[in-house]
């Protein structure tokens, strides 16, 4: 029987028991197809939600897992009592078919073997429950500044300037010769530019993709993911602190708020106890340590850490998630590195040793955001760019911003995959963003 098109459709996500007795209409994807005495059980996902809902139908209908039907049926209360109802088929039509071959029609498949199949991966609870929630999280982003009164930005993906100084960029090769004057890359940072409109509208923020030429395989790195990148005129590195705890706050508080079922799946699936450690982030202060401090107490904790800690060095993800996870029990700002293991344009501090940064560390992941007050001093910026082994006159427009009208400034990143993975308790970034680029992983 041909499906009633004039009704309009549907969600899953917004059936509720307002609609016992209603006839719906409903489109999506088979997760499973049973038949049995002339009797049909379907499972139909639309990803609207991570819950299924149970269609039966009085006639045998041959379809496999994967295949796409319209529907239209009358609600009623199920006896299940693991659903409180489902769906009485009146009338079903085959829109796409799926076969044998579709990868999915097995449950249990390893996230690296999805990982393979990444076009397909969004059909399953976990990939569906991930892009809803990072979805979500996008949404949040923009609330959180949009109602403090800062200006979205685009910043440009091409630039010509290493904003960290590490050259760690991929260089862009035109079949046009000289196509931009210039070596062009694509950008590891909206920073930069960012500072261009926070000197002149105030308080401003990017969110846009970013890159990286890293060599690295590990579970919480990307060659190509999003930034998050305020700006602010008028802020000191404490009024900095004091915006990124808030910026994370929000996350998570949205995160639990509003996408409960699918937080949910995930404490049942990949971390027991997801949420009260999610609750940590709201219920507490993060706690501020000095970089100085934090190499101390490394040093007197006595334990073996993969990479040796001193002062001056580095701290390695290893020391970062054992102040967070095991000195402070929660999230923790490390703040005044050493101005060595910095990028340039960082503030000096008065020390002579030390520049006006922070790193916001979270448990599970280590850092998630990495953020400065900027040299707002002329003379010392240029002298910050010679140390680097960089030429002013490459920078010539941002000294431009210390020549007319310098104020003291500040900003930071958050990487945005990190904040989904820290929320969702996924354990590899390359299951957070829809297709991972990374060494070795460009698979179409």
């Amino acid at each position: 029987m041909m499906v009633d098109t004039k009704l309009k459709r549907t969600k899953v996500s917004d059936i509720d028991s307002g609609h016992i007795g209603k006839q719906l209409f409903l489109q999506g994807w088979i997760r499973t197809c049973r038949s049995q005495k002339g009797v049909t059980f379907i499972e139909l996902n639309d990803g609207s939600t991570i819950k299924n809902i149970q269609l039966i139908s009085n006639q045998e209908h041959p379809l496999l897992t994967g295949a796409s039907i319209a529907v239209c049926g009358t609600l009623v209360k199920s006896p299940s009592p693991k659903q409180p109802f489902e769906l009485q088929v009146e009338s079903l039509d085959l829109i796409g078919e799926a076969n044998s071959l579709f990868p999915l029609q097995k449950k249990g498949h390893t996230l690296d073997f999805l990982r393979e199949i990444a076009h397909l991966r969004p059909r399953t609870n976990t990939f569906g429950a991930v892009a809803r929630v990072r979805s979500r999280m996008a949404f949040a982003v923009h609330e959180f500044f949009q109602r403090r009164k800062f200006f979205y930005v685009q910043t440009p993906v091409i630039t010509s300037s290493d904003c960290e100084g590490a050259g760690e960029l991929f260089e862009l090769i035109t079949e046009t010769k000289n196509f931009f004057g210039k070596k062009a890359f694509l950008t590891c940072s909206g920073q930069l530019n960012g500072e261009c409109f926070a000197t002149a509208l105030g308080e401003i923020y990017t969110f846009g993709p970013t890159f990286r030429a890293e060599n690295s395989h590990t579970s919480r790195h990307l060659a190509e993911f999003w930034m998050i990148e305020p700006e602010m005129a008028f802020y000191d590195l404490s009024l900095n602190m004091e915006l990124a705890e808030s910026f994370v706050k929000h996350l998570v508080k949205t995160a639990l708020d509003e996408c409960s079922e699918d937080l949910d799946f995930f404490e049942e699936r990949y971390e027991k106890g997801l949420k009260e450690r999610l609750q940590i982030v709201l219920d507490r202060p993060f706690s501020r340590i000095s970089y100085t401090e934090a190499v101390d107490i490394l040093l007197k904790s006595k334990k073996e850490f993969q990479y040796p800690v001193e002062w001056g060095k580095d701290l390695q993800s290893e020391h970062e998630r054992y102040i967070a996870e095991t000195v402070v029990g929660g999230p923790v700002i490390l703040y005044n590195y050493p101005k060595t293991l910095k990028p340039f344009y960082m503030k000096a501090n008065d020390d002579g040793k030390t520049v006006a940064c922070m790193d916001v560390l979270v448990p599970k992941i280590g850092e998630i955001i990495g953020g400065s007050q900027r040299e707002d001093d002329l003379t010392k910026l240029e002298e910050g760019i010679r140390s680097h082994g960089l030429n002013p006159s490459d920078y010539d427009w941002y000294l431009d911003l210390r020549r007319f009208g310098t104020v003291p400034h500040s900003g930071f990143g958050l990487g945005f995959e990190r904040a989904v993975q820290f929320i969702t308790g996924m354990e590899n970034i390359r299951d957070i963003i829809a297709f991972p680029r990374a060494a070795g992983l460009c698979s179409f």
